[in-house]
């Protein structure tokens, strides 16, 4: 793909080039936000400002699944959970809710106090916790209950645009994505992204591109985002040369690898060989620079530390660090114990071969965990109730 890829028209704003940071409960906070921001705009391994200024200012960066009753509630973590940093423009925020009036009490608070830019619903979480109450991706199936959602949505957004991220359906013989997009365009939605995998496979297999293209073909109407098994900028730039979207959401592929963002830039611009592969030193101060970011967000920095433990095996994958140390690396509690377990590496190691490909959770799971009935009827909406609200954000 020679020539760089058209801008993605979202409401008012325009995001160049097309990509954008998927919403992952406990992953895409403001501190992971911030690095792939850096990266977007130009910003070097060693730290100093993005070319393009603080807010790195391309691409879109989504927060983590915010419930709907949380928010409204004004529950605490919630609250936090919503803070962006002064440089993120547009401000994107997206909600999980399964009760058309909470979503639209919820909506309605973004907007009328300044909360956020952009509102994204998800409809695509698979996790039992959520499908079991009707939620996530379970949820297009009751395609009246999904149009009473999207309704009271672009209704309470007012100006500000709506956007939904979904997945094919529940499993192979209960498809909603074709339905799920008419909807969506009949009801207002500003555009819509799929995961090309069904809730019943959780994150296994391969992500079936080709139903991203039948998605575009069927609602030519507004933009058709795709997800799945994007692992590297090439990755991202054959999705749209095969299925003719309008842009690509990247999840799994950016984990340790907030960096993936300074490459899908430079190949949406038209530069597919200018690609990152940082030395394990430059890898470890990435990792420093997270966890510093993360202490300083919740404000202790042992917390801060404890919650980066999650992503140290995704910075490390294909380096030659061995096991103990790698478990090591995974309970530190201080910015200096992590730095001293890093340093006693052997961090003149060049990027390793083999080092892209699958990270997070790849195994599937062929049981979605459902309400009781929920299969009956895609049309009625019972079943569902406000016990459906999770009273905690995350996903």
């Amino acid at each position: 793909m020679p020539t760089p890829v058209p801008p993605l028209q979202i409401g008012p704003h325009t995001v160049r080039p097309p990509v954008v940071l998927a919403p992952m409960a406990g992953i895409t906070n403001a501190p992971f936000r911030t690095l792939c921001r850096h990266f977007a705009g130009g910003g070097a391994f060693g730290g100093g400002e993005a070319k393009d200024g603080a807010s790195g200012g391309k691409g879109l960066f989504v927060s983590e699944m915010i419930t709907t009753r949380a928010l409204v509630e004004r529950n605490d973590k919630t609250m936090q959970l919503i803070r962006f940093d002064a440089s993120e423009t547009p401000r994107s925020i997206q909600l999980y809710g399964v009760d058309p009036a909470t979503v639209g009490k919820a909506v309605r608070m973004i907007a009328e106090e300044g909360l956020a830019d952009h509102i994204d619903l998800n409809f695509g979480c698979p996790v039992p916790k959520v499908t079991r109450k009707g939620g996530g991706s379970a949820l297009p199936y009751k395609r009246n209950l999904l149009r009473a959602i999207l309704r009271e949505a672009v209704s309470g957004a007012g100006d500000l645009p709506v956007t939904m991220k979904m997945r094919k359906g529940i499993d192979d013989d209960h498809l909603t994505y074709l339905d799920a997009g008419r909807i969506a365009v009949e009801e207002g939605v500003t555009s819509i992204a799929l995961h090309g995998r069904t809730a019943a496979q959780h994150y296994g297999g391969t992500a079936d591109w080709e139903a991203i293209a039948r998605l575009k073909e069927h609602v030519p109407e507004i933009p058709v985002l795709g997800n799945g098994d994007i692992w590297s900028a090439r990755d991202a730039l054959r999705m749209v040369r095969e299925t003719g979207c309008d842009g690509v959401v990247v999840g799994r592929g950016c984990l340790g690898r907030p960096w993936l963002f300074a490459d899908l830039v430079a190949a949406f611009e038209g530069r597919p060989d200018d690609v990152a592969q940082p030395s394990l030193r430059e890898v470890a101060d990435v990792m420093v620079r997270h966890a510093t970011l993360l202490g300083e967000w919740i404000g202790d920095e042992s917390k801060g530390v404890v919650d980066f433990r999650k992503h140290v095996a995704w910075y490390l994958k294909g380096f030659a660090v061995g096991s103990e140390m790698r478990k090591r690396l995974a309970i530190t509690s201080s910015l200096a114990e992590l730095r001293a377990g890093l340093d006693e590496l052997d961090l003149d190691q060049p990027w390793p071969a083999g080092a892209d490909g699958p990270r997070g959770r790849t195994s599937g799971n062929n049981r979605v965990v459902l309400p009781d009935g929920w299969l009956k009827d895609p049309y009625d909406c019972a079943g569902v109730d406000e016990e459906a609200e999770q009273d905690t954000s995350g996903g």
